[in-house]
């Protein structure tokens, strides 16, 4: 029995060459939770970055040489943010997920601490592979960030900081 043909301008999807995974590539980011009470309201607040695709996300990036997760996790706070009065308070966790860059086989995981911003937090400084940065109200930011694995961890951020504010 002869194979059906692809329909017209489909082909790209149906017949697609398969490209051998070469190498597994391990690599760790960290990024932070980063919240405040905004200063008129006093509701809580957590910051988020929109990315070159348009999706809500948190500020994190590759650990560097001779630095630990928490040293990164403040200093891409810092860099994408602007935010230079920043302290960490805790871990929250970390998110592990795969995905293939070319021939590779990216295994990734990213540890997340909740980030108190403390003075100056409307200066805010965009980098500019960015399309936005801004808070969000806290209800507002688990139902607006792109990712599940960290919209769980942004629901632990608020019930410590509301469990270290009723004590």
């Amino acid at each position: 029995m002869k194979r059906p043909r692809p329909l017209r301008g489909f082909n790209k999807y149906i017949h697609r060459k398969s490209q051998d995974i070469q190498d597994v590539v391990r690599e760790t980011t960290a990024g932070g939770i980063a919240y405040r009470l905004n200063p008129e309201t006093k509701e809580l607040e957590f910051l988020m970055v929109q990315d070159a695709r348009d999706r809500w996300t948190i500020p994190k990036g590759h650990v560097e040489e001779g630095e630990n997760t928490r040293q990164t996790a403040l200093r891409e706070i810092r860099e994408e943010t602007g935010l230079t009065d920043v302290v960490l308070k805790s871990w929250l966790g970390k998110n592990n997920f795969r995905y293939r860059r070319q021939n590779s086989l990216i295994l990734m995981v990213t540890h997340i601490y909740l980030a108190e911003a403390r003075s100056n937090t409307d200066n805010l400084i965009a980098e500019d592979w960015m399309n936005g940065i801004k808070w969000f109200p806290a209800e507002e930011a688990v139902k607006t960030i792109a990712y599940e694995n960290v919209r769980i961890l942004m629901e632990l951020a608020i019930k410590r900081i509301k469990n270290a504010g009723s004590r």
